[in-house]
């Protein structure tokens, strides 16, 4: 199991975590990082925990919304599905009528 040190909000933190998950583990706690930056930009002078919370809070409502974009795009693919068939059907029916008149003109 590999440790990596990351820093969020001054403090150093040592983690443990799977070989050669080490640059993911860095990149999550730089994004935690940033959004406790994000907040203390707003001016908020709220203690350690407080960031934290807050911080996971926004990130909760990221993966929130993510979600719901997946969940209506998944329907919205179910929905076209039966009508991309039938287009293919469609197609296929005109290559063939397409074929016929070609085979008709070669007579």
């Amino acid at each position: 199991m590999a440790q990596v040190t990351v820093r969020i909000n001054g403090y150093a933190y040592t983690l443990g975590c799977e070989d050669g998950q080490e640059e993911h583990l860095s990149a999550m706690a730089a994004r935690v990082e940033a959004r406790i930056d994000s907040i203390k930009a707003l001016g908020s002078q709220s203690g350690e925990a407080k960031l934290l919370v807050l911080a996971a809070l926004l990130m909760a409502d990221e993966l929130h919304d993510q979600s719901r974009l997946l969940e209506r795009l998944k329907s919205e693919l179910q929905q076209a599905a039966p009508a991309e068939a039938g287009n293919q059907r469609r197609l296929a029916m005109l290559a063939d009528r397409a074929e016929e008149i070609a085979a008709g003109l070669e007579t």
